[in-house]
C-alpha cells in the first residue's frame, strides 16, 4: 500500500486534574516503518507521533470490506514491554476478522502520566481518520489492554464523557485504582505489590499521592472519571493474583452508578496479565464478548 506524506507530530503530556482532560494532539500518521504481508493479511508499522514509543503495527484483510477494529495495549509495569510480545495476540484477532492496531506508547521512563492515555488516544485518533487506508470502520472498536495496558485502555473508556465509536474495554488483570495499589505494597512481603507501587510511584513522576502530586494521582484513579457515556467494560483477573478483583468492583460499582455495564470475572489462581489471557477458555470468553460489542 502506497505511503502517505504526512508528518508526524511531537506529542507531550499536559498536566491533569480529576476534572480537567487533556486536549488530544491532532491526529497524524507518518509513512510506513515497514510493511508485509502475511497469509493474506497486510501489515505495516506505522508512527502516530515523533517519539520512538509512538509507533503501532497495523494488521487487516485487503478486501475492500470495511472491519471492526481491536486496539491491543501491552502492560509491563508502565515503564517496559513492548508491542512485539503480541504479535500472536495480534494474529489471532486479525485471523478472526477484525483489522488490528497493536500499540506502543511512551513508558514512564520516557514521561510521566497522563502520556501514556494521550498516547493511546492519539493512536486511537489517527486510526479513525485514515480508516480507509486499513479497511477500519471508525465507529465501530474496542480496546484490549493487558495489566499496566489494562489500566491506560480503562483510562481511555472514562476519558471525557464517551469516545466517538468506542464500544468496549477489556482489561486483563488491569490496574483500575494505582491509589490502591500503592496501599497494596506498602506493607508487604509480596514483590509483585511493593513493584506495583514503585511502578505506580514512577508513573507520577516519582512522588506520592499528597501534596503536588495528587493532581495526577486523581488523574490516575479510573473509577474517578466515571460518566454516563462511558464504554461498557469486561475485566478479567485471578483470584489471588497481585493486581486483585476488587480493582475492577470498584469500577463496576462507579460505573454503575452512571448505567455503564462493566462485567468482572474471576479465574481461580494466580496467573497475571497474558498468562491469565493464555488460560482454558479465557479468549475464547474474551472474543465472546468483543463479538457482542461489534460484531
Amino acid at each position: 500500500m502506497g505511503a502517505l506524506a504526512l508528518a508526524a507530530v511531537a506529542l507531550t503530556p499536559v498536566a491533569a486534574t480529576a476534572t480537567t482532560k487533556e486536549p488530544t494532539p491532532s491526529p497524524t500518521v507518518s509513512n510506513p516503518v515497514n510493511s508485509d504481508g502475511i497469509g493474506g493479511l497486510s501489515t505495516e508499522t506505522v508512527a502516530y507521533g515523533s517519539h520512538r514509543h509512538q509507533q503501532m503495527d497495523v494488521w487487516w484483510t485487503p478486501d475492500g470490506m470495511e472491519r471492526p477494529g481491536v486496539f491491543l495495549i501491552h502492560g509491563g509495569w508502565w515503564s517496559s514491554g513492548d508491542k512485539k510480545y503480541m504479535k500472536e495476540i495480534t494474529r489471532s484477532y486479525a485471523e478472526l476478522g477484525y483489522t488490528v492496531f497493536n500499540l506502543n506508547y511512551r513508558l514512564s521512563g520516557d514521561a510521566a502520566w497522563p502520556a501514556q492515555r494521550t498516547d493511546a488516544l492519539a493512536a486511537i485518533a489517527a486510526a479513525r481518520k485514515h480508516a480507509d487506508r486499513w479497511a477500519f470502520d471508525p465507529n465501530n472498536y474496542v480496546l484490549v489492554g493487558f495489566s499496566a495496558g489494562g489500566h491506560i485502555a480503562a483510562a481511555v473508556g472514562t476519558y471525557g464523557d464517551g469516545i466517538g465509536g468506542l464500544k468496549g474495554v477489556v482489561g486483563l488483570s488491569p490496574i483500575i485504582s494505582p491509589l490502591r495499589a500503592y496501599s497494596d505494597g506498602e506493607n508487604t512481603t509480596d514483590p509483585s505489590k511493593r513493584k506495583l507501587r514503585e511502578s505506580a510511584i514512577r508513573l507520577a513522576g516519582g512522588c506520592a499521592p499528597k501534596g503536588k502530586c495528587s493532581r495526577v494521582w486523581a488523574s490516575m484513579e479510573v473509577a474517578w472519571h466515571a460518566s454516563r457515556r462511558d464504554a461498557p467494560m469486561l475485566s478479567i483477573h485471578s483470584q489471588d493474583e497481585f493486581v486483585p478483583p476488587v480493582q475492577s468492583m470498584l469500577l463496576k460499582q462507579m460505573l454503575g452508578q452512571v448505567g455503564v455495564p462493566v462485567t468482572v470475572i474471576t479465574q481461580p489462581g494466580v496467573n497475571h496479565s497474558a498468562p491469565l489471557y493464555r488460560e482454558p477458555g479465557v479468549a475464547e470468553r474474551v472474543q465472546a464478548w468483543i463479538t457482542e460489542r461489534i460484531g
